[in-house]
């Protein structure tokens, strides 16, 4: 009998993760298709990103000519991290229906009492930056030579106290 109820709880429960991950798989491939799109320099630049943030088109108005040089540098970065943002929302939406079935499935320490849940052991990633690299290196302080401080003062050319000279033939 506790048998046959076991297996109906194990039945149920596979029949619950063949669910999750069907439905994992309708939302990835919905995810897979969607693009935006952003702009910059009131409208005369449009960038439109695929679901990873990857640029897939650009396009200029024709009123485009008038910005500089840097103007149309900067309005290009500016539509392409719009359009990234209005995807990587879009996608957290998506991701978001699945958490009232992730929130029906056991956890492994309903099972293994102890245990803990691997979902709780992932750590989020960080946000990535959104400036350009140069920036966030002289922000950080990141690509200059270190700064030492606590240092000896040091005579070249000089022996090591009570030892050889590296340039001795006997070192």
């Amino acid at each position: 009998m506790v048998d046959d109820i076991a297996k109906a709880q194990l039945a149920d429960l596979m029949d619950s993760v063949r669910s999750g991950v069907r439905e994992i798989a309708r939302v990835q491939r919905e995810r897979a298709r969607l693009t935006a799109t952003g702009h910059g320099a009131g409208r005369r630049v449009e960038v439109t990103v695929d679901a990873d943030g990857a640029v897939i088109e650009t396009r200029l108005a024709p009123e485009a000519d008038e910005l500089s040089r840097q103007e149309l540098a900067a309005a290009v970065t500016a539509a392409a991290q719009d359009a990234a943002a209005k995807v990587r929302r879009r996608s957290r939406e998506l991701m978001a229906a699945l958490e009232p079935q992730h929130a029906r499935m056991p956890k492994l320490s309903e099972f293994v009492p102890g245990m803990p849940d691997v979902q709780d052991l992932v750590p989020q990633p960080p946000e990535p930056p959104t400036t350009p690299p140069r920036e966030r290196d002289s922000a950080t302080g990141r690509g200059r030579a270190p700064a030492f401080t606590e240092v000896v003062p040091w005579e070249h050319g000089t022996r090591a106290r009570g030892g050889a000279d590296v340039h001795d033939p006997g070192w």
